[in-house]
C-alpha cells in the first residue's frame, strides 16, 4: 500500500493582507499548483477568505503593527512562534519589515529550516537619528535570522551591503529584480477597458487634447506627492491642457502631506484624486504617461504596469526605478525631491513628440521581456527547492 506524500508546508507573511493580496497576486497558488501546502499569515481584513481561496491557500490571522511597538510585537513574536511550531514548515518566506523581523525571528526560535525574507524598499532610507539607528539594528537582526535574503532590485542589493546589514553570500536577487513579476496578459487595453477609460475621461471632462499624467500608489510625502503637485501647479501655467489623476489612498497615520498640499489636490480643478482603486488599468489606458517621483522603493509594480499599456514613465533614480526605466527609452529618470527636473520632464513629454513616441513605442516590450509573471514565479520555485535540497543534503551529511 502506497502512502501519501505529504507536501512541504509553505508560509508567506507580511505585515497586512493588502501586500499578499496585491503584491503576490498569483504567486502563492502557483506554489500550490507546485507540490507545497502554502499558508498565509497576516494582519486581519475582511476580505481574506476570498483571497485565501483564490490563492489555493490556508489563512492565519497575526496582527502586526506597521509602526514601533514593542509590547504589541512581543505578543506578536509569540504568537508566530507558536502557529510555526503547529503548522512545521519547511519554509517560512517573509515580506514587508515588521512581518519581516517578526517572521524571521519566530522562525528561527521555532526551528525552521528555511527561513527566507524579500526586501522590497527599506523604510530606513528616509530616517535619520535615532529612529535610523534603531531601524539598522531591526534590520541586521532581520537578515541574521534568515537563511537567505532576497533584494527584489541590484541597486538595493548594492545598499544593504554599503550599510553591512549582512554578507554578501546570504544575499541574491532573483531575475532581473521584482517579488512577483507582472501579468502581462492582464496589464493589457481590452475592448472593455478602452471602453471604461472613455468613461473615466468623460466623467473628469479630460477632453482629447488633455494631456493626462496618472500617479499610482499611497498618496503621502514618500511618494513625492509634494513635488509632484508643485511641479503640475507651474507646469498648468504654462500648458493649459495639462491633467493629473491621482489614484491612490492619503495616509495622514502614518505619512501626513502638508496642509497646502492637501488643500490644493482637493481644490485644484485638473486635479482628479480618486482614492484607493481595486483595479487600476481603466485609469492607466485613460492617461498619457505616468509619473512616479518616489523617494524610495524596492522595486515598484506601477511602473511595471504602465509600460504594459504602453505609458513611457518618469521616475527617481532610485532603486528598482531605475532598473524598470531605460532613461530615453521608455522613460525619464530624474532626481529625488526636485520640482524643476519633475516639472521639466513633464513638459518634455508633452512637447517633444520624438521622444515620447519613442518611449511609448519600447514601454511594454521591454517590461514583457523582463518580468512576465511565469518567468519570475519559476525562479522562485527554483529557488525553493535548491533551499531545501541543500537543508536535505546538509541533515543527512550529519546522520
Amino acid at each position: 500500500m502506497q502512502t501519501k506524500q505529504v507536501k512541504p508546508v509553505l508560509v508567506r507573511l507580511t505585515t497586512i493582507p493588502l501586500s499578499l493580496d496585491k503584491l503576490l497576486t498569483g504567486q502563492l497558488k502557483f506554489m500550490s499548483q507546485s507540490g507545497f501546502d502554502v499558508h498565509m499569515v497576516s494582519s486581519h481584513a475582511a476580505n481574506v477568505q476570498q483571497l485565501a481561496q483564490r490563492e489555493n491557500s490556508t489563512f492565519h490571522k497575526v496582527t502586526m503593527t506597521r509602526t514601533i511597538a514593542p509590547l504589541s510585537d512581543l505578543v506578536s513574536l509569540f504568537k508566530l512562534a507558536k502557529l510555526f511550531r503547529q503548522l512545521n514548515p519547511a519554509i517560512v518566506h517573509s515580506h514587508t519589515p515588521k512581518a519581516g523581523l517578526l517572521g524571521m525571528l519566530a522562525a528561527k526560535i521555532s526551528g525552521v529550516p528555511v527561513r527566507l525574507h524579500t526586501v522590497a524598499g527599506l523604510p530606513l532610507m528616509e530616517a535619520t537619528g535615532v529612529k535610523r539607528k534603531i531601524l539598522n539594528v531591526v534590520e541586521r537582526l532581520t537578515y541574521w535570522c534568515a537563511t537567505a535574503v532576497y533584494p527584489n532590485s541590484s541597486n538595493l542589493q548594492t545598499f544593504i551591503l554599503q550599510n553591512k546589514f549582512c554578507k554578501a553570500e546570504k544575499l541574491k536577487v532573483i531575475g532581473n529584480g521584482s517579488s512577483n513579476g507582472i501579468n502581462t496578459s492582464f496589464f493589457a487595453p481590452t475592448q472593455e477597458i478602452v471602453k471604461q477609460a472613455a468613461a473615466i475621461r468623460k466623467n473628469y471632462t479630460i477632453t482629447p487634447d488633455q494631456f493626462v499624467f496618472i500617479f499610482i500608489g499611497r498618496v503621502v510625502q514618500d511618494k513625492g506627492i509634494v513635488e509632484l503637485v508643485e511641479a503640475f501647479t507651474k507646469l498648468k501655467n504654462i500648458h493649459l491642457t495639462v491633467r493629473l489623476l491621482l489614484v491612490g489612498p492619503f495616509e495622514p497615520d502614518l505619512d501626513p502631506l502638508p496642509a497646502h498640499i492637501v488643500a490644493t489636490i482637493k481644490s485644484d480643478p485638473d486635479i482628479f484624486h480618486t482614492g484607493y482603486q481595486d483595479d487600476v488599468r481603466p485609469y492607466l489606458a485613460a492617461s498619457n504617461a505616468m509619473v512616479f517621483p518616489s523617494y524610495r522603493e524596492g522595486f515598484p509594480n506601477v511602473p511595471m504596469q504602465a509600460g504594459c499599456f504602453d505609458l513611457p514613465v518618469i521616475v527617481t533614480n532610485i532603486n528598482g526605478c531605475n532598473e524598470i526605466i531605460e532613461h530615453g527609452k521608455n522613460g525619464v529618470i530624474i532626481d529625488t525631491k526636485s520640482v524643476d527636473q519633475l516639472q521639466n520632464s513633464m513638459e518634455l513629454f508633452m512637447t517633444d513628440k520624438s521622444l515620447y513616441d519613442s518611449c511609448k513605442q519600447h514601454a511594454r516590450q521591454i517590461i514583457v521581456s523582463r518580468y512576465d509573471q511565469p518567468y519570475v514565479w519559476q525562479l522562485i520555485l527554483n529557488e525553493y527547492n535548491h533551499m531545501l535540497n541543500i537543508k536535505t543534503a546538509r541533515h543527512r551529511h550529519t546522520l
